[in-house]
């Protein structure tokens, strides 16, 4: 599934190939992805130009000159600069066609993605509404973690795997952060001190980063024709690793069964 790394490197990768041109043509394949998509909203806006790429938790969003066009790239979704003849694949289901005779292309097998239009100058969704701080961004911190688990009985990792408290820190990610800073993924959130709520804001925002970088360096050229996303992995401590040894300490790595996903950590270095 793409997380917040592989969406942000999505974004870096498509948006020199699209600003600054213009939309020309919405070609609709089939329409059925998570909500319906406004194909009428779309064509609203064919003769508008590209002005940059931004993302919001593991949403992209498109701005133009009139308008935003936003994505989620769902569980299987991918997006390619191609050109616009390039005969479109089974799960080929939309392309924004530009003014130089390509177009950007969303494959998406499991059709889970999403498309939607926002008025310029408005970033007013329900599905933005509510989110909390950006992960990267200077606002997160282990003082603001600290201050939103005040209290909290829920398991850290669900509490950091909420929108509602950071953007966009999804399961890989997640179990991975709480690994590196040491803490058991089941631990109450309002158990955790202060200091350790540091450790963990430090180690969500280097993991992050250390995804996007390796990104940047290993995932396939965004005008490959063949669409495969291509999303790499970095070398990762405990997320299905169950059973294996592990890498600091080699204890065998266990799972701990949160809502319906596994969770793995080592039950010697985190407590």
């Amino acid at each position: 599934m793409p997380e917040l790394p592989e969406v942000e490197t999505t974004r870096r990768g498509i948006e020199p190939l699209i600003v600054g041109h213009r939309l020309v043509d919405v070609i609709v394949r089939d329409p059925r992805l998570r909500w319906p998509v406004p194909v009428a909203r779309l064509r609203a806006l064919r003769g508008t130009r590209f002005e940059r790429v931004d993302r919001r938790a593991k949403y992209l969003l498109l701005r133009t000159d009139r308008g935003t066009i936003m994505m989620h790239l769902g569980m299987s979704g991918s997006l390619r600069v191609l050109a616009a003849d390039t005969p479109a694949m089974v799960h080929d289901h939309l392309d924004l066609v530009l003014d130089d005779g390509r177009c950007l292309r969303l494959r998406d097998p499991r059709r889970f993605g999403s498309i939607h239009c926002l008025p310029r100058g408005r970033d007013e969704h329900p599905l933005l509404a509510g989110l909390g701080p950006e992960p990267l961004d200077p606002g997160f911190d282990g003082a603001y973690l600290h201050a939103r688990a005040r209290g909290r009985s829920r398991a850290v990792k669900d509490f950091i795997m909420d929108g509602r408290i950071v953007a966009g820190v999804g399961n890989i990610y997640a179990a991975e952060a709480l690994f590196a800073a040491g803490i058991h993924p089941g631990r109450a959130a309002g158990r955790i001190s202060r200091a350790r709520c540091d450790a963990l804001a430090r180690a969500i925002r280097e993991v992050l980063r250390r995804a996007i970088e390796k990104g940047g360096t290993t995932l396939r050229d965004f005008s490959n024709a063949d669409g495969d996303p291509g999303y790499f992995r970095i070398r990762l401590s405990v997320y299905g690793r169950v059973g294996q040894p592990c890498r600091r300490c080699g204890a065998p790595l266990r799972a701990l069964a949160r809502g319906q996903r596994a969770t793995v950590y080592c039950p010697r270095c985190q407590h």
